[in-house]
């Protein structure tokens, strides 16, 4: 190792020998959706020496981000979240490739997007629709990749698991995706679905009081706003960074582990 990456990365060594950073630092990791989950699962997988990250991702940081995102201060506001990630990144690891996709994913360019294989993929989107397009293609082409659930309404963190989405509890947002993906792609009703989620055990709790978004109007299409069940605009459940960091956690360990696994 050069002596930068014993210095920042030793710890990554020791804990998964030299094999697993190495095989960390050829890693591509793609996470799709770079907000309250997938911003954290962000800053885990840079902090563990993965070489090359793909953010995917239109949104811009806004006020109301900060609860429950890790790029959102002050200076960043109206900032691409994907750009704010880059610029934090190369803080952490300036040898870690970022590649920017200022984009949402969607029917049109989802087959582009992941024409070549990343080593792992995170959803952290809440949009079923696209949540769904991924997963069928994801199975469809052996990519490997976790889902995560929805991560509003909830604050214990300590009632996160990981499991085939077969087996989820709670999460309406993907009792929502296994419905579809079995009426619409042909996913087995019984066993195992192929498609690991991570999920919270704990009963959604409904917003307390009401409040009016902050964000630009514009900053969302319309359909992903009616389509986000638990509100990618601040109209929808509340949120901790408790919980949406553990969930953003759980998902770098995913793809962490699968990489060192792999070697």
């Amino acid at each position: 190792m050069e002596t930068h990456t014993n210095r920042r990365f030793g710890g990554i060594a020791r804990l998964y020998g030299e094999h697993g950073l190495h095989a960390l630092q050829h890693a591509h990791v793609c996470v799709v959706g770079v907000g309250g989950v997938g911003s954290w699962a962000v800053e885990a997988l840079a902090r563990s020496g993965v070489g090359k990250l793909t953010l995917i991702d239109l949104d811009n940081i806004a006020e109301s981000n900060v609860n429950r995102q890790i790029h959102a201060l002050t200076a960043d506001f109206g900032k691409a979240k994907v750009t704010a990630l880059r610029e934090r990144i190369a803080q952490i690891n300036p040898a870690c490739q970022v590649v920017e996709i200022e984009d949402f994913v969607d029917e049109g360019n989802l087959a582009e997007l992941f024409r070549l294989p990343f080593d792992f993929v995170i959803d952290a989107i809440d949009q079923v629709r696209i949540k769904t397009a991924m997963a069928a293609h994801f199975v469809r082409h052996k990519q490997p990749f976790i889902v995560s659930g929805g991560a509003g309404g909830q604050r214990n963190p300590a009632l996160i698991a990981t499991a085939d989405l077969s087996q989820t509890t709670h999460d309406p947002l993907l009792s929502n995706l296994r419905y579809t993906l079995r009426k619409k792609h042909g996913f087995p009703r019984e066993g195992k679905m192929r498609v690991p989620c991570v999920y919270s055990r704990e009963q959604i709790t409904p917003p307390q009081i009401a409040q009016a978004c902050d964000a630009p109007r514009g900053s969302l299409k319309a359909e992903d706003r009616m389509n986000a069940p638990q509100g990618l605009s601040c109209a929808g459940y509340g949120a901790s960074m408790l919980v949406t960091a553990s969930f953003g956690l759980h998902c770098a360990t995913a793809a962490i582990e699968h990489i060192v696994r792999r070697g």
